[in-house]
């Protein structure tokens, strides 16, 4: 983008999103616009979440399963008057499209994909919410997903009240992809912060969010994640419904999705700690890590990782293996605790 802005750290980009506004570049996301008729409803028959009641400028996260339950996409649905928008993570769009595609039969339902003329940016911390009324002139309001249409001088923009996938409170902002330059000049000017990688990771991991083609992917179980906020519980029969209630009901799964307190007191413990890395306990294997990052807010290494049901509760003890060495670790809860002055 062409605004230059002062060397930072990963560190200060970590606490402008903690305490006033960062920004991170989402174009690489996907989105699919669904018109027609029958568009909730044909969404509503195929996702977890609850899409037929939600009315225009609300909306809610959701999957797609397969019928064994299993995660195939993670999306963001936000309803508009007249069509539906579905938001995917990278590289997911064409694949969930023809995922969608294939259940249609007589509905009267377009899908189109917007993903190559669209740019998404997110704001992200406790001055998003203002920030994006000062640029775009609107204010989406504070439910998740909530959006309203603003301007960028002339040229229309969707802002949208994030998930809190950092555990901050967020702003999407929707714009054609000919005016990315322009809104990323405009918001850096009004005060965010970008917002790299090593930052990113340590707000996400915190907030315990998983993402999908790292920490899930088709062999994971909908029950194996946080999942509260994907799956309505009282909405009628979608693709893996009855896993995921059998599930509920009468059984357990036998790994979950944990956090872990890695005993290591530099940012470089985290570097040394690989995706897929063998999480033990006693001498066994118990789990894999799916991801590990520094936490500028605690100040140690931390990760994401599934761990045997036995073995998950928080305060157990494991270690993970890296090469021929053991980090020690302990399990915590998620999203992971933090010191007020610091969450």
């Amino acid at each position: 983008m062409a605004t230059t802005q002062p060397q930072s750290t990963p560190a200060d980009e970590y606490r402008a999103a903690r305490n006033a506004v960062g920004l991170v570049d989402r174009r690489d996301w996907g989105m699919l616009e669904l018109t027609g008729r029958d568009r909730a409803t044909f969404l509503h028959a195929l996702l977890s979440n609850e899409i037929k009641a939600l009315a225009p400028g609300q909306g809610c996260a959701a999957t797609l399963l397969d019928v064994h339950g299993k995660v195939q996409v993670v999306v963001d649905v936000w309803v508009a008057d007249d069509r539906i928008f579905v938001v995917t993570p990278p590289s997911m769009a064409q694949k969930t499209a023809e995922a969608l595609d294939h259940y249609l039969f007589s509905e009267k339902v377009a899908i189109t994909d917007l993903s190559a003329e669209t740019a998404l940016l997110v704001l992200v911390g406790p001055q998003a919410h203002e920030t994006a009324e000062r640029v775009a002139g609107a204010r989406p309001g504070e439910a998740v997903w909530s959006h309203v249409v603003g301007k960028l001088g002339e040229a229309p923009v969707r802002l949208v009240s994030g998930g809190r996938e950092t555990g901050q409170a967020e702003v999407w902002i929707v714009a054609a992809a000919s005016e990315a330059s322009r809104l990323w000049d405009t918001l850096i000017a009004a005060g965010a912060r970008p917002i790299g990688r090593a930052a990113f990771e340590s707000l996400r991991v915190e907030a315990g969010t998983p993402v999908l083609g790292r920490d899930v992917d088709e062999s994971v179980l909908l029950p194996e994640i946080p999942f509260a906020n994907l799956v309505s519980q009282t909405k009628g029969c979608y693709p893996g419904q009855e896993v995921v209630v059998r599930i509920r009901d009468r059984g357990h799964v036998n790994r979950m999705l944990v956090g872990l307190l890695l005993d290591a007191t530099a940012p470089g413990g985290a570097d040394a700690v690989p995706d897929g890395a063998e999480v033990l306990a006693d001498g066994a294997g118990v789990g894999r890590v799916t991801s590990a990052t520094w936490s500028f807010g605690l100040e140690q290494p931390i990760a994401l990782a599934f761990v045997r049901r036995q073995h998950a509760a928080a305060g157990s003890r494991v270690a993970v293996r890296v090469g021929e060495r053991e980090l020690s670790a302990s399990v915590s809860h998620l999203p992971f605790a933090l010191a007020p002055s610091r969450a």
